[in-house]
């Protein structure tokens, strides 16, 4: 395992972090608690310590999933990250948004889930637009002093929105965030144009998610539906086709050409590409079998050639952004 710095914290993170939205019940190609714990107690034995999760996966039983596999290890050395914005009752409001009443209750519902005092890192899911920034900025920073969080960050932004946050941060005195979860990914680059460079300036850590592209990126693209996931998963069918458009299949099948060639999987090249990216610290790799991680890790050793990146770049065409929903 190779390690890297999360932004400019000084935190020390695995350059791979195991997302965790495959564990529990929620669709049919998810993890139940045995599986979920075969995969993570693999990802602590390779060198994994850090874990994304979300309250609203699965509905808490990812958070809860997790909690129980960590409790039995270091806790000190392990870095877990969770999320809060979608509802977690379609019933109820103030379970979704980042509003104070959202924020602090799901918090405290996260960490009763996740048998944790103090959540390492905890990130916005998405921007709200009806809570004003400097609510939800304020917010977090008292979460911070209470000692339920050490970090905060965001995902899936526009650029400006994020700027705007850490202006507000900054102008009051609070919390900033200290990483990016963004979109970011061989066949989805539009995060080149602007929240990475902002990334770069301010020091925050850039941690994508879906950096296999729901996985087009990791085989064939006529075999794609050939998975339960492909077949089952709702959002596919939206993603899919912005993957596919503006050059996708083409470095699809670049992607192939090059795994053959070096003789390691079309993941492993996926990845290996995102790994060479500066702004990069580390992907958010989730899976669903022991295999597929053990292949991530592998990815750490491949070495990409200028010439290589060139060559799987070369098809990309500007696409309309997604993600931010």
């Amino acid at each position: 395992m190779e390690y890297t710095t999360l932004g400019s914290t000084g935190t020390t993170v695995s350059r791979i972090a195991l997302g965790c939205n495959s564990f529990g019940s929620e669709a049919e190609w998810m993890l139940d608690g045995a599986e979920s714990r075969e995969v993570i107690e693999r990802a602590i034995d390779l060198g994994v310590n850090f874990f994304d999760t979300a309250n609203v996966y699965s509905f808490g039983e990812s958070e809860r999933i997790l909690g129980e596999v960590l409790a039995d290890y270091d806790r000190d050395a392990q870095v877990v990250a969770t999320k809060v914005y979608f509802p977690m009752d379609e019933d109820d409001p103030n379970t979704g948004g980042l509003s104070r009443k959202t924020i602090e209750q799901q918090l405290s519902n996260s960490l009763d889930r996740l048998g944790m005092d103090t959540v390492d890192l905890y990130q916005t899911h998405r921007w709200d637009e009806d809570t004003p920034i400097e609510e939800t900025m304020r917010a977090l920073d008292d979460a911070v002093r209470r000692g339920q969080v050490r970090y905060v960050g965001g995902s899936s932004m526009w650029a400006h929105q994020f700027a705007d946050a850490l202006y507000t941060s900054d102008a009051l005195g609070l919390e900033r965030f200290v990483t990016m979860q963004d979109h970011y990914n061989l066949v989805y680059r539009e995060e080149e144009r602007e929240m990475l460079p902002l990334c770069r300036q301010e020091g925050i850590g850039a941690i994508p998610w879906s950096p296999l592209a729901r996985g087009f990126l990791t085989r064939p693209h006529e075999e794609l539906e050939t998975t339960t996931r492909g077949r089952t998963d709702g959002l596919m069918d939206e993603r899919l086709a912005g993957y596919r458009a503006n050059g996708g299949d083409e470095i699809n099948e670049r992607v192939e050409d090059l795994a053959a060639e070096k003789g390691v999987s079309m993941a492993q090249i996926s990845l290996a590409w995102l790994l060479h990216q500066q702004a990069v610290d580390a992907p958010i790799v989730g899976t669903t079998s022991v295999e597929h991680l053990e292949d991530a890790v592998e990815a750490l050793e491949i070495d990409l050639s200028e010439s290589d990146l060139d060559y799987l770049e070369e098809p990309y065409e500007p696409m309309a952004v997604l993600g931010h929903e």
